[in-house]
């Protein structure tokens, strides 16, 4: 079950609040919570300190694990989901603040951004030369954070959206190319190719994107290794594991400890 996100202030909208950026420390309650499709003028970054959050935008999924950011292009209809007890911040900008791409993309998120973000958020209503100081060199530290990626491409194409809600919803699913082609009613081979025409991907790479984002998103809520393995439904806790390091270049456990100890400059295929 699914929770609202919960705002400092009522009814809050961050297009009326005229300020270049501004930081919002968001409570996330004990079941995951969620922010539903939605707009704004200002573009945003989605960071998380802890936890894990999935944005979706008409173009993908993109999975935001802890010290990493996702940047959301003003105007772009989005929608936020948070695991329990996440904790997590939201920074929206004025268009035109800072040089930033006009598409969604995670960003490595450095000690010194996170203390900016933290602070600016935390800071009291009255301290407005802090705030517009901080304000400044959040600014021009944004543009410096590396671009990277961890998303899962969706295409408007009815049928692929259709497929990729249904494996969100149960990320076990491991029916063929075959099966999912008599689903949508193509041939295999038909199928292949408007994956790969419409992704950039595979069906079993981009099948097997969606798992990393269902993985990173459980884990970095605390569920286990083994745990996470059974719920994507792989034989083996082996060959989740496998699989995760292959892509992400670390085992589950050593990727997350690194991002953490590294405020999220771990390598992200």
């Amino acid at each position: 079950m699914r929770q609202p996100l919960r705002y400092p202030w009522p009814n809050f909208d961050p297009d009326d609040v005229l300020a270049p950026a501004i930081a919002v420390r968001v409570d996330v309650p004990e079941t995951r919570a969620e922010v539903p499709d939605h707009r704004h003028r200002k573009a945003q970054l989605v960071f998380a300190l802890g936890g894990g959050v999935t944005c979706r935008v008409p173009s993908g999924l993109w999975m935001v694990p802890p010290h990493r950011g996702v940047w959301i292009p003003g105007g772009m209809q989005h929608s936020n989901v948070a695991t329990a007890n996440a904790r997590i911040f939201f920074v929206y900008v004025e268009p035109g603040a800072t040089d930033l791409p006009d598409r969604c993309c995670t960003l490595s998120i450095s000690a010194l951004l996170r203390e900016l973000i933290i602070e600016l958020a935390d800071r009291g209503e009255d301290d407005n030369a802090r705030g517009e100081l901080l304000t400044r060199v959040l600014l021009s530290e944004l543009p410096r954070m590396p671009v990277q990626q961890l998303h899962l491409p969706i295409s408007s194409e009815p049928r692929l959206r259709r497929i990729a809600a249904a494996l969100a919803e149960d990320a076990a699913d491991r029916s063929t190319l075959a099966e999912w082609a008599n689903r949508v009613a193509l041939s295999e081979s038909s199928l292949a190719r408007l994956v790969v025409k419409e992704t950039g991907l595979t069906f079993g790479r981009w099948r097997q994107q969606l798992h990393l984002i269902v993985a990173m998103r459980e884990l970095a809520s605390g569920a286990s290794v083994q745990q996470v393995s059974a719920d994507l439904g792989y034989e083996s806790v082996t060959a989740f594991i496998t699989m995760f390091k292959k892509a992400l270049g670390k085992p589950p456990a050593k990727y997350l400890s690194s991002v953490a100890q590294n405020g999220g400059s771990a390598f992200v295929a």
